[in-house]
């Protein structure tokens, strides 16, 4: 049977609106999925729909409750969580926003360049805030991607922080994605709380084959 040209052009066009909403719907994949952190104290959990005043929490105390939740624990992974919540709280309040990042950057930079998950948690909040923050962003000019590099190098091998590295570069294929994506598979051999989160699922597929597909796998 032929089909008629309008009813293929009817087709096509609801083919893409439905790319689209597809995209749409799976949301920037460093704010909008959450990682397994078990049991580990981070901020309180916030919904992606957070408004100004819900849930009693008090946007001024974000900068300092941040900063004392990564100053007491050194897994990558619940700096990863705790910065993800942050930016959702964050976007309620530009000043904070600007605060907290400040505040991180200052950190890193008084460390005397001996703190590589100093420098992980400045680029990484800074990379989240692009994907999630409105204009102004407090990280607009900010290349976090090169302070989270230079955390690795500072650190030498970190399967947790080439993930992350790998979730950042996810839409920018051109900044060594599949370097980190077999770094941070190769790692997870030996980290369980690693390959647990390589193993959760973001829409319709793993993280892990997310990673590998690339920005088309948010497509599918």
């Amino acid at each position: 049977m032929t089909t008629h040209p309008l009813a293929r052009f009817v087709t096509g066009i609801v083919a893409v609106l439905a790319g689209f909403t597809t995209f749409a719907l799976a949301g920037p994949p460093l704010v909008c999925h959450p990682i397994d952190i078990g049991s580990a104290k981070t901020l309180p959990w916030v919904d992606l729909n957070y408004r100004k005043g819900d849930g009693g929490f008090d946007l001024n105390s974000l900068p300092k409750a941040t900063l004392a939740i990564l100053d007491s624990d050194s897994s990558v992974l619940v700096h990863m969580e705790t910065l993800r919540r942050a930016t959702i709280f964050a976007r309620q309040d530009q000043q904070v926003a600007k605060e907290l990042l400040v505040r991180l950057h200052a950190r890193a930079e008084n460390s005397a360049g001996n703190n590589a998950l100093a420098w992980f948690d400045a680029g990484y909040l800074a990379e989240t805030y692009k994907q999630w923050l409105g204009s102004p962003n407090p990280a607009g000019n900010v290349d976090g991607y090169a302070w989270v590099t230079k955390a690795i190098q500072m650190r030498g091998q970190d399967p947790e922080m080439e993930f992350a590295a790998a979730l950042i570069t996810l839409t920018s294929p051109e900044r060594d994605h599949q370097g980190h994506v077999q770094r941070a598979m190769s790692g997870a051999k030996t980290d369980a709380p690693l390959a647990q989160n390589l193993t959760s699922r973001f829409r319709n597929q793993t993280i892990s084959a997310l990673l590998t597909t690339g920005e088309g796998g948010l497509n599918k």
